[in-house]
């Protein structure tokens, strides 16, 4: 008799997969998908910290220089207790003069009563913070300052100390004074990011 030949396993039908053991669950990622969302979490996550800590650089601990002996006070206009510092600073003699930026007439210009100090208002063209070391930039050259306190909050200090590296050549130290509520540091800290993206791309100049 002859041996029946061994049965050849039958072709899968058309439309099948040959191989389900391997096929993806409907719903989820294959190991490549799973590789992609992990680089695109951890890209986030360290986005996510570069920023904390920038804002944290630039906004909340910003460098704080000790102050001493200068050649004038300067205040730049803006959050409460900036005059209150600014006036202390000169009746303690820190400089003879005290310049403060009064960008419009409903701004506080403190009265001339300091003992030895000459008390300065003026008025910043344009009104921002550009304007200001502008005017340091003028008043210096005029009158031969060739050393600065500034006056600002601690959100502004960077943006500050970059403008006035534009157009200012002289030695400048920054006191600035914190925001008043945790809404005052939220609102500042937003405004001063488009304020130095705004200084760093579109207004590189003094």
């Amino acid at each position: 008799m002859a041996t029946e030949s061994a049965a050849s396993p039958a072709p899968p039908a058309a439309g099948c997969d040959p191989t389900p053991a391997e096929r993806v669950p409907r719903g989820q990622a294959g190991p490549g998908g799973l590789r992609r969302r992990r680089l695109l979490r951890s890209a986030a996550g360290l986005l996510a910290v570069t920023f904390v800590l920038t804002t944290a650089k630039l906004f909340v601990f910003p460098k704080r220089d000790v102050p001493t002996p200068v050649d004038a006070v300067v205040m730049f206009a803006g959050s409460s207790g900036r005059l209150e510092l600014a006036i202390s600073l000169a009746r303690y003699g820190y400089a003879p003069v005290l310049a403060v930026s009064q960008p419009t007439p409903d701004d506080l210009c403190p009265p001339d009563t300091i003992p030895n100090v000459e008390v300065i208002c003026f008025h910043p063209r344009p009104l921002t913070t550009q304007g200001e070391a502008r005017w340091v930039a003028t008043a210096a050259a005029a009158r031969g300052w060739r050393s600065i306190i500034v006056v600002t909050s601690t959100t502004q200090d960077s943006r500050a100390r970059l403008r006035l590296s534009r157009c200012y050549d002289g030695e400048v130290k920054v006191t600035p004074v914190d925001p008043p509520t945790r809404a005052a540091w939220a609102y500042m800290i937003t405004y001063e990011w488009a304020a130095m993206a705004k200084a760093l791309v579109l207004q590189r100049g003094c």
